[in-house]
């Protein structure tokens, strides 16, 4: 890539740093959507033992892409999000991604149809990280935070996904126990 088509790729990119999402962090600040999509990447890092037979570098370029839409459409929480907000996220990503280096372009391509799929496993991988990521920063923050849908959300989301691996439903499960843990401390202090 020459060096104005990297400064203007990662121009777009940045945006997503200054771009809220629902969260906050530990420190009382609203996670970022470049933290997330951070803090998925080196979950799959971390993970990489544990799928053998998957293409885990492939997972980290996933996490680190997947929401890149949101520095054209900003984030919408999944429980608002409609379908008509993800055709426009989808819209002005493709066209975004169409102006890329044809190089860059099929690959963006091909990975976000692959993620959009889920048949493969490195798909289901990175999406169940996705999900999971959401309800451990939930974790993380002051349940004061928390809406009060999020009470059961963050003991029921993701499981549809991590339902394919044990590895998964087993890091899934522990982070309900935190969910929980979290809930109970909470009440207990009233």
């Amino acid at each position: 890539m020459k060096a104005r088509e990297l400064l203007d790729v990662l121009t777009v990119a940045e945006k997503l740093k200054g771009e809220a999402r629902h969260c906050q962090t530990s420190n009382g600040k609203f996670e970022s959507v470049a933290a997330h999509s951070w803090m998925c990447a080196l979950m799959a890092y971390f993970m990489k033992d544990e799928f053998l037979d998957a293409d885990m570098d492939k997972v980290i370029r996933m996490c680190l892409i997947h929401d890149l839409s949101e520095a054209f459409t900003g984030d919408i929480p999944v429980f608002e999000k409609s379908k008509m907000d993800e055709k426009i996220e989808e819209e002005q990503l493709n066209q975004w991604i169409n102006s890329l280096p044809e190089a860059y372009s099929m690959e963006l391509k091909s990975l976000f149809l692959e993620m959009k799929e889920q048949k493969s496993l490195e798909s289901k991988i990175y999406k169940s990280i996705d999900k999971m990521e959401a309800v451990f920063q939930h974790n993380c923050s002051d349940i004061s935070t928390w809406l009060n849908l999020e009470y059961d959300l963050n003991r029921t989301y993701a499981y549809d996904q991590v339902s394919f691996n044990d590895y998964l439903l087993e890091v899934r499960e522990e982070i309900k126990k935190d969910t929980i843990e979290k809930i109970e401390k909470s009440q207990s202090n009233l």
